[in-house]
């Protein structure tokens, strides 16, 4: 599914993806018609040095993040280190040689974070018009599914489809996998573009 506006009944609503290719094809859930429309860009992404702490040890690391995304002392993200993935906590900022409370993912140069129990799974919620970054902590087992409703960083969204760690995006409704397969997870916010009765 995406949200965009349909040129039909010129409202924006969801669209279910029928083909993808240069342009998607796109069914509006409103008026039924069918039409093309341009593959929405995809996120720029940026992976950012970390350094994990757990106990008395450290280690480097990297964490994946939307470039214009905001991180603060105290944000839960995860880390990737190897094959392994840990969520983390904030505890340092390092923009060139300063130290910040907060700073925009792009001018980040180093993370310093200490690890914590749980699993911490990203989402990108497409808006319409923005994407919006969203965690969630979960433990390594809990399941994700296509299709199903989740509340995410205090928001409901429903998940179209969920990047894999370790292998390919999976996108059709009722798949399933648990936090800790889940490289990220898209959708878009629940409850937003209601059908009309």
């Amino acid at each position: 599914m995406i949200s965009i506006v349909c040129p039909i009944c010129k409202e924006e609503c969801e669209h279910q993806i029928l083909r993808e290719a240069a342009e998607l094809v796109v069914q509006c859930s409103e008026c039924g018609q069918i039409h093309r429309t341009p593959k929405p860009p995809e996120p720029c992404i940026l992976t950012i040095r970390a350094i994990v702490s757990h106990e008395t040890e450290s280690q480097v690391c990297t964490v994946e993040m939307l470039a214009d995304e905001v991180v603060s002392l105290g944000d839960q993200i995860a880390a990737e280190c190897g094959d392994e993935v840990f969520g983390v906590e904030v505890t340092g900022i390092e923009v060139g040689a300063k130290r910040v409370r907060r700073a925009e993912a792009e001018a980040v140069t180093t993370l310093w974070t200490r690890g914590i129990e749980q699993v911490v799974v990203r989402a990108s919620i497409h808006t319409g018009r923005t994407t919006l970054p969203l965690y969630q902590a979960a433990e390594g087992e809990d399941e994700f599914v296509v299709g199903e409703a989740y509340t995410f960083g205090g928001r409901r969204i429903r998940i179209s489809h969920i990047k894999l760690r370790d292998g390919p995006v999976i996108r059709k409704e009722g798949w399933k996998t648990v936090a800790r397969r889940v490289k990220r997870i898209y959708g878009y916010l629940d409850g937003r573009y209601q059908r009309r009765p």
